[in-house]
């Protein structure tokens, strides 16, 4: 059985869905981000976290088959301890976070998000590999609670000098490894259920087109005019949650 969405929110979690596949196919990497607030408009923001997981699953699996081999394995692999304690720690909050709360949060991460990738700023050197560990926390947390490890993940790793190749290829394998561990924390809580499996399962399509899509955009299309595009939107976005949540 389907959920009982109004026609504007299923139009927000159509788009959203394919926003994300496109981020994940490597063009506009990090901009999937921009999903669960957009669909957070409209329907519950862990409703939202919550039918994206298996979807997220799915091009996860598209993606890495399209970038294995050449990403940095001692990043992923440097992520993987704080990934777990991010999750652990969203896991463990979860039951004391309202709807009203994770919109709050939704929006300052959108703003800030959207303001990090508007200013961009470019470290001098390679920051050291100390930080993998906080910046891992907070992304596995931030993944936890709306899908939105880009963030953090990017702060590290941008400074860290990757090629754009291996850079996309190593977000990519990440993602992976924290929607996978964030999988069993979400049935025991209830946010993945047979109703969000359904509304999943009829979204892959959209999911699958939008990740071939992204590998295909890639040379094609003027990428920083879909930047600009995207951070607009999600500090739009980010400004009416934020808005919702405190009026």
């Amino acid at each position: 059985m389907l959920p009982d969405y109004s026609l504007i929110a299923w139009l927000l979690i159509i788009f959203s869905v394919y926003l994300t596949g496109v981020s994940k196919g490597g063009f506009a990497g990090g901009f999937g981000t921009l999903s669960v607030p957009l669909m957070a408009l409209a329907i519950s923001p862990t409703q939202a976290a919550g039918l994206l997981l298996p979807l997220l699953l799915v091009m996860d699996a598209f993606a890495v088959k399209a970038w294995w081999g050449k990403h940095d394995s001692a990043e992923v692999w440097r992520f993987v301890p704080g990934l777990f304690i991010g999750v652990t720690v969203g896991t463990l909050l979860f039951g004391s976070l309202s709807e009203q709360g994770v919109r709050l949060v939704l929006g300052i991460l959108s703003v800030v998000f959207a303001a990090y990738m508007l200013l961009k700023p470019v470290a001098k050197k390679p920051i050291s590999t100390y930080w993998a560990l906080p910046a891992s926390s907070v992304c596995g947390f931030t993944s936890f609670i709306a899908h939105a490890g880009a963030p953090p993940m990017n702060m590290y790793l941008m400074p860290r000098k990757l090629t754009k190749e291996t850079f996309i290829a190593t977000c990519t394998v990440t993602y992976a490894v924290v929607n996978t561990i964030k999988l069993g924390p979400y049935m025991w809580l209830g946010e993945v259920n047979m109703t969000s499996a359904w509304a999943s399962l009829l979204l892959v399509p959209v999911a699958w087109i939008g990740v071939r899509n992204g590998l295909w955009l890639q040379s094609r299309v003027n990428e920083k005019l879909f930047y600009r595009l995207v951070i607009l939107a999600m500090f739009l976005v980010g400004i009416n949650l934020v808005w919702q949540a405190v009026s």
